[in-house]
C-alpha cells in the first residue's frame, strides 16, 4: 500500500490535496505539519482509517527523516524555499519520492544540485506541479496532440479572488518576484529575461478580453526542443484590477529592490490586499492558444481550464498526475517537471472528472 505524506497537509492547498487523494486513490495519507493539534483536527475531519496525523518540522532534517521512514512519496504543500535542501536530502536518505507545488528558484537550485543522486537511487522527484507553474506545459502538450505540426503555443492565466487570507506561502511567492523573469520565445529565440511582453487574451465567457504580461516558468524552457517547428511560446498573467496593476504592483517591485528582506511581508500584504479588490467573477482560469498544421491546413487549438477556487485548482492537477504516478504510468527515475512527465489526455480527463471546467475548440481559420 502506498503512503503519501502531505507536508503542510492542513493548509489551504494541503486540504484539497488530501480530500481529492482520499476520493480518487486507495493510498494511505499522512497529514503533516509543525502543529500536531491542527494536523490531528483535520485528519479527524476526514473520517477515514487511511488518514493519520504526524508532527513534522520541514526545516529539521531529523524530524523529516523520522517522519518519512514508511512513506512512498513526500507531497510538499508547505513553503519550503528556505530549507529546500533539507527536504530534498531527507527524501533521498529515506528513499521517498517527492513532489512539490512551489514556485521558487531556490527550490529548483536544490533539486538540480541533487538530480544525479536522485536518479542513481531510482527515485522519482517531480517539481513545478499545480496550477501555474504546472498547467502551462501540460496544456501546450495537450494542444500539440491536436495538430500535426505545432508552430505557436502561448498560455495565459487569470486570477480573481476575494477575502483569501495572507499566509507564509504568499511570502514565498513574493520572494519569487525578486528573481522575476519575463522572457518569452519569439521568432525562434528567447528574449532577454528582463524583456517584458504584453498581449491581449480572450478568456471567454465570464471574463472576456484581458491585457496580460509575460512571466517565465522553467517548464517552458524545453518546449522548443520538444517541438522543432515551434517559433513562439510563453506564459502571460492577466492584470487583477486598476489599483493593483497601475499603482500597487509598480510600488511593490520598486520596494522589493530597495528593501528585499524588510519589505517582503508588508509589501506582500499590500499586494494581496490590492488583488482582493478585484470585482466578480471570482475564479481562476488558464488558457492555451496553439497554432500549426492539421491535415496540411492551418489550424488553431484553444483550451481553457477554470475553477472557482485557486487552491483547489492547484490541487486537482497534482492529484490527476498522481493517479498516473501510482499506477506506474508516469513514475520514472530522475528529476521531472509535472507538465512534461504527465500524459496529457488522461490528465485533463481526470481533472475534468474532479471538477475542473475544461473547454476546448479546434478551428481552421480562413486564409
Amino acid at each position: 500500500m502506498n503512503t503519501i505524506l502531505i507536508l503542510g497537509g492542513y493548509g489551504y492547498t494541503g486540504r484539497f490535496l488530501a480530500k481529492h487523494l482520499l476520493a480518487q486513490t486507495d493510498a494511505n495519507l499522512v497529514i503533516a505539519g509543525r502543529d500536531q493539534e491542527k494536523a490531528k483536527a483535520f485528519a479527524d475531519e476526514l473520517h477515514s482509517a487511511r488518514v493519520s496525523p504526524r508532527r513534522v518540522d520541514g526545516s529539521d532534517y531529523a524530524s523529516l527523516k523520522h517522519a518519512l521512514h514508511d512513506v512512498t512519496l513526500c507531497l510538499v504543500a508547505a513553503p519550503i524555499a528556505h530549507h529546500a535542501e533539507t527536504v530534498v536530502r531527507a527524501c533521498i536518505d529515506s528513499r521517498a519520492d517527492y513532489l512539490d507545488v512551489q514556485f521558487s528558484s531556490k527550490k529548483l537550485g536544490a533539486l538540480h544540485a541533487a538530480r544525479h543522486e536522485i536518479e542513481q537511487n531510482g527515485l522519482c522527484f517531480v517539481t513545478e506541479a499545480g496550477y501555474h507553474p504546472g498547467l502551462p506545459a501540460a496544456l501546450i502538450r495537450y494542444a500539440a496532440i491536436k495538430l500535426d505540426k505545432l508552430e505557436s503555443a502561448v498560455t495565459a492565466g487569470f486570477i480573481s479572488m476575494k477575502n483569501i487570507p495572507y499566509t507564509e506561502a504568499v511570502d514565498e511567492l513574493m520572494e519569487a518576484f525578486l528573481d522575476y523573469q519575463a522572457q518569452v520565445y519569439k521568432n525562434g529565440a528567447w528574449t532577454k529575461p528582463s524583456a517584458w511582453d504584453m498581449r491581449v487574451f480572450d478568456f471567454g465567457e465570464g471574463i472576456g478580453k484581458r491585457t496580460c504580461y509575460s512571466m517565465f516558468f522553467e517548464e517552458l524552457r524545453a518546449l522548443p526542443s520538444l517541438y522543432p517547428h515551434l517559433k513562439e511560446t510563453g506564459f502571460y498573467i492577466s492584470g487583477s484590477n486598476w489599483l493593483a496593476d497601475l499603482i500597487v504592483t509598480p510600488l511593490v517591485f520598486l520596494g522589493l529592490k530597495i528593501a528585499p528582506k524588510r519589505g517582503l511581508r508588508p509589501l506582500g500584504r499590500l499586494m494581496w490586499w490590492a488583488m482582493g479588490k478585484s470585482k466578480p467573477p471570482y475564479f481562476v482560469a488558464l488558457k492555451a492558444e496553439a497554432k500549426g498544421l492539421r491535415n496540411g491546413k492551418q489550424a488553431q487549438v484553444e483550451v481553457r481550464v477554470a475553477h472557482p477556487d485557486g487552491y483547489e485548482l492547484t490541487a486537482i492537477p497534482v492529484v490527476a498526475y498522481l493517479l498516473q504516478y501510482l499506477d506506474g504510468a508516469a513514475r520514472r527515475s530522475g528529476l521531472h517537471i509535472m507538465g512534461h512527465i504527465v500524459e496529457p489526455v488522461r490528465f485533463f480527463n481526470d481533472m475534468q472528472r474532479m471538477g475542473a471546467e475544461i473547454i476546448e475548440s479546434l478551428d481552421h481559420p480562413s486564409t
